[in-house]
């Protein structure tokens, strides 16, 4: 996928010197045909000349017009009542910033997206595409599309929040054919079928809602989830094919894997893990947002191999039909058992607990003490990562300053450099 280069084209006059050097030269041929065109004794390469400097002058003139228009084409933040000139300074510092790469799903990736896209414009989320229901799975059926939602909800969570276009993506049609139906999905899976490939079809969505950033599939290829569910009152675990259906089984995930099991993982996504400088992995469904993408080998591969410093994000309250009374180390251990130890060296997780707006149902994920053996293992950090209306899930403005203070510690204690995050 094409990165995005705005401060470099906005903050450079490229395509106004070849505008003004294509007018020079075709004001040099037009000057060269008058004279032609003037009865006087002189050789006869006048219209050679004059025929050369018009060719040159629109050749310029329309090289400049193609890279302004790509200028502009890319995404920018929206100025509002910002000056010019400060806008244009924030995208630069912006981009860059710390490369930052946030693995995820569902509902929880979006909040990282919004934490951090105030921070920094190089960041990119790799996304899990095994959902098969809703909207999603009904398209995935009829169109034989990847499923388009988690897309969606993660490429409008790094659009601005105002923006008519990214509410209009979040619409949902109510009755008759289209009931159900988020138009953004509607949109990408159109887009999909006029350019051809699932891949530029985020391109053109990606500058339809003028996002900061990049979302990124952490495959192409078609693929399920597969679980083994123990259900209260059965002996012998329940064999499980569609994320859909995991959870609404009910009973105790024991086992979990892609069909089938060795899809390749998506080029572009592989890339950023290996350049990133931070990798976030979380929040979401445990098992099925978050493992999704790091049962894909290629992914698990690049987060073993980049030198970026990765934080495994932990939800905010557990999952009915995924994690039942997990508490932190649960959750890592889970992770530990499909993806090995060592493949992230931080856990960021939440400690604040509010009864305000929680409702009867939410059961918050319960931290460990300092001497349990995950936190001999990794840096654990807590936080107060509530959001106030809805306290099962994340802030992104506690998020963002708890992402920074980790970044702060670990630039700090010599393991790797602070290189800035949106300096």
């Amino acid at each position: 996928m094409r990165t995005s280069r705005l401060s470099q084209n906005v903050g450079s006059v490229r395509w106004l010197a070849l505008i003004l050097l294509g007018v020079i030269a075709a004001a040099g041929g037009l000057a060269a045909a008058l004279l032609e065109m003037m009865p006087a004794d002189r050789p006869g390469f006048g219209w050679i000349a004059a025929l050369a400097g018009l060719a040159a002058g629109a050749g310029l003139i329309t090289w400049g017009l193609v890279v302004f228009a790509r200028a502009i084409r890319e995404p920018v933040p929206m100025v509002n009542s910002k000056p010019v000139t400060e806008a244009l300074r924030s995208v630069q510092r912006k981009h860059r910033g710390t490369r930052v790469v946030a693995i995820g799903g569902g509902t929880g990736l979006p909040a990282v997206l919004r934490a951090l896209k105030p921070i920094t414009g190089n960041l990119s989320a790799v996304v899990t595409v095994a959902d098969d229901g809703g909207s999603s799975g009904r398209l995935r059926r009829e169109l034989g599309v990847l499923p388009p939602g988690d897309l969606r909800n993660n490429i409008v969570a790094l659009a601005d929040d105002e923006n008519i276009m990214a509410r209009l993506f979040q619409y949902r049609f109510n009755g008759a054919e289209l009931d159900g139906h988020a138009f953004g999905n509607l949109f990408i899976a159109a887009l999909a079928g006029v350019t051809g490939s699932i891949e530029q079809a985020l391109i053109e969505t990606a500058h339809v809602l003028n996002i900061q950033g990049r979302v990124l599939p952490s495959t192409l290829d078609d693929v399920a989830l597969a679980a083994d569910i123990r259900v209260p009152g059965t002996g012998q675990p329940v064999h499980i094919e569609g994320e859909s259906q995991i959870t609404a089984a009910g009973g105790r995930i024991e086992s979990i894997a892609l069909v089938p099991p060795d899809v390749s993982a998506y080029g572009e996504s592989v890339r950023a893990i290996l350049e990133a400088d931070i990798v976030v992995i979380g929040p979401g469904s445990l098992y099925t947002s978050i493992l999704p993408n790091l049962l894909v080998e290629n992914i698990r591969e690049a987060l073993r191999a980049t030198s970026a410093y990765k934080i495994y994000l932990c939800n905010v309250a557990t999952q009915p039909g995924e994690t039942d009374d997990f508490t932190v180390a649960e959750h890592v251990m889970t992770l530990e058992h499909y993806i090995g130890r060592g493949v992230f060296q931080a856990v960021l997780a939440n400690d604040h607990m509010p009864t305000r707006n929680a409702g009867e149902f939410t059961r918050y994920v319960q931290p460990v003490s300092a001497h349990h053996e995950i936190a001999q293992r990794y840096e654990v950090r807590y936080f107060d990562l509530t959001d106030d209306e809805r306290p099962w899930r994340h802030s992104p403005e506690k998020l963002a300053r708890a992402i920074l203070s980790m970044r702060d510690m670990q630039g700090d204690d010599g393991t790797q450099p602070s290189n800035g995050l949106g300096s």
